[in-house]
């Protein structure tokens, strides 16, 4: 059996003359701006904030005909390129049917069993190949559809 130990020094009590008062009722915050300034300063920031958007939208609307001035400008050069390519890619379906039927007796490159292939009234007119032809010697028909963009012009 533990024996226990007689503290020894004076004991806690409270202090003279009581406890002081509990402190239970709401401390109201300091306030640092009134409703008043609040209102103005939202209608303040608000205000500036469409004053900034609307210069900020005219500048956008000048950059935007700028833009479409420029596309507009080089958008013949564009097509031609386009054109250029084309007709470098129909060359070469021409030069590789010759390449290809140099062998065969006979063989007239642009011609089917001795009949023209393209058909027209003006000889001197050329008649734009269809897709398939377009694209018979080809080695990525995705990559010269999505070059070309060759499928939504036809």
């Amino acid at each position: 059996m533990a024996t226990g130990t007689v503290k020894t020094g004076p004991q806690d009590l409270p202090p003279s003359g009581g406890y002081g008062p509990v402190q239970f009722e709401r401390i109201k915050l300091r306030q640092i701006l009134s409703a008043k300034s609040t209102l103005l300063t939202y209608a303040a920031c608000t205000g500036l904030g469409f004053f900034v958007m609307f210069y900020e939208y005219r500048q956008i609307r000048r950059e935007r005909v700028e833009q479409l001035s420029g596309r507009f400008a080089i958008q013949a050069l564009l097509q031609a390129e386009r054109d250029r390519q084309f007709l470098k890619q129909v060359r070469r379906n021409r030069d590789a049917e010759a390449d290809l039927m140099k062998d065969y007796p006979g063989w007239q490159v642009g011609k089917l069993f001795d009949e023209a292939r393209f058909i027209g009234d003006d000889p001197d007119k050329f008649i734009e190949p269809n897709i398939s032809e377009y694209f018979a010697h080809a080695r990525c028909v995705g990559g010269f559809l999505h070059l070309f963009n060759y499928s939504l012009n036809v």
